[in-house]
């Protein structure tokens, strides 16, 4: 237009009045944006969520104006998440609708939100876009990820409690509850043998015990800021909470109650529960359990159990012990161990090992060496301290806690 206005000077006039045409159309195309219905959203979320396990969100655009659209998306997926669809751009037919069914990866746990959907609409004649926000908030619950949990389970189901490092010991004889009456057996003790029917049968007949049912384990979670270090690609307080799973199935299936105390900033309680169908109350109390930046009260925490759990029962402190722990900590164990079995399960961190274990070749690693020296040397004597106060102590690795944990139970549950 430029170029024929150069060489034709006469119609030059003309262009005002193209230009003023142009300018309606574009501002024809502005109101248009705003006068065509906006389309609907629909989301649907998945029932729960694991921490770091793909889940599936379905959403449904709907376009409720009779021309087509052309749209730009980006749904209101949480900050902390992985997706790769997004912003995805698109035509919607006339009174038509788009699927757009996206997997999502979530790293935290809790009750997450959702926002609304937003949508890029772009005008007619596509000289403007409009943005606007669509359908409804939503959440979602993350739970933390038991998949190892239930590798666990399956494989106690299938009899194979050896390929998960749970060591089931025979215990015949030692607990109190009677099962059966049964033929003696060569290796039977006498207290075994029940004479008055053997008396009857002419022959010898033995008792027969089974493990004790119905004890209650309550489980201490210790929320404060020291479970906040992050030992691999998880904090230690997950992997806390891996191994509460872990333990809570195994003690359910054993006829046990579970209970669950937090301290340290998060101060929660639930009563004991019993049955493999708690699963889901113990599941559905400790999935948003998070740390804080406060210190532990160990002293007040036993107080607050004294006073929930009355009954006789095996007590299991999950903390990450320190050396400077000694005073703080011991009085509060001996006071629970007067009424309950007590249980410290300490935390150790991965890289003070490494950090032994690692050749010296460089003044900073002398210092380092022996820095981790000291700091397990100091656990250690706390450790043999509370030992020697009657407290069953426990000092793994995150990547071992879970199975030595389930094992210590198994141990320790026979003189509750």
């Amino acid at each position: 237009m430029g170029l024929a206005g150069s060489l034709y000077p006469r119609v030059s006039g003309w262009w005002g009045g193209i230009g003023g045409v142009l300018a309606l159309l574009v501002l024809f195309d502005a109101l248009a944006v705003f006068v065509f219905k906006l389309p609907l959203a629909e989301r649907t979320l998945p029932g729960r969520m694991a921490v770091g396990v793909e889940g599936e969100v379905k959403l449904r655009i709907i376009n409720l104006s009779n021309r087509p659209l052309h749209v730009g998306v980006f749904d209101g997926i949480p900050s902390r998440c992985e997706c790769d669809i997004f912003p995805w751009r698109g035509w919607i037919k006339r009174s038509g609708y788009l699927d757009l069914n996206y997997p999502i990866i979530l790293s935290e746990r809790g009750e997450i939100d959702f926002g609304k959907t937003h949508i890029l609409m772009t005008s007619l004649l596509g000289f403007w876009s409009r943005c606007v926000k669509i359908g409804d908030n939503g959440k979602v619950k993350v739970y933390p990820n038991y998949q190892p949990v239930l590798s666990y389970a399956l494989m106690a189901m299938a009899h194979r409690q050896e390929h998960t490092g749970i060591i089931r010991k025979n215990r015949a004889g030692l607990s109190r509850d009677f099962h059966q009456l049964r033929d003696y057996q060569m290796g039977d003790s006498l207290s075994q043998i029940d004479w008055k029917a053997s008396s009857k049968r002419q022959s010898l007949i033995s008792r027969d015990f089974q493990e004790q049912l119905d004890q209650s384990v309550i489980l201490m979670l210790d929320c404060g800021r020291r479970m906040r270090t992050i030992d691999g690609e998880i904090s230690q307080f997950d992997h806390c909470l891996n191994s509460m799973l872990l333990i809570s199935y195994v003690a359910l299936r054993q006829g046990d109650q579970v209970g669950i105390l937090s301290f340290g900033g998060t101060e929660r309680w639930l009563p004991p529960v019993k049955g493999a169908s708690a699963m889901t109350t113990v599941l559905n109390h400790l999935y948003d359990y998070e740390t804080s930046p406060f210190p532990s009260d160990f002293p007040e925490a036993a107080e607050r159990l004294l006073k929930h759990q009355q009954r006789r029962s095996m007590v299991v402190v999950m903390t990450n012990l320190r050396g400077e722990d000694s005073d703080e900590l011991r009085e509060p164990l001996k006071k629970l161990r007067q009424k309950h079995v007590v249980v410290l399960a300490s935390l150790r961190e991965l890289g003070i090992g490494e950090m032994m274990d690692k050749d010296l070749v460089s003044f900073e690693d002398a210092l380092g060496y022996f820095a981790a020296h000291d700091y397990a040397a100091e656990r250690q004597a706390v450790l043999t301290t509370l030992k020697a106060d009657g407290i069953v102590t426990l000092d793994e690795t995150a990547q071992q806690f879970p199975i030595a944990l389930a094992n210590t139970y198994l141990e320790t549950r026979q003189i509750i």
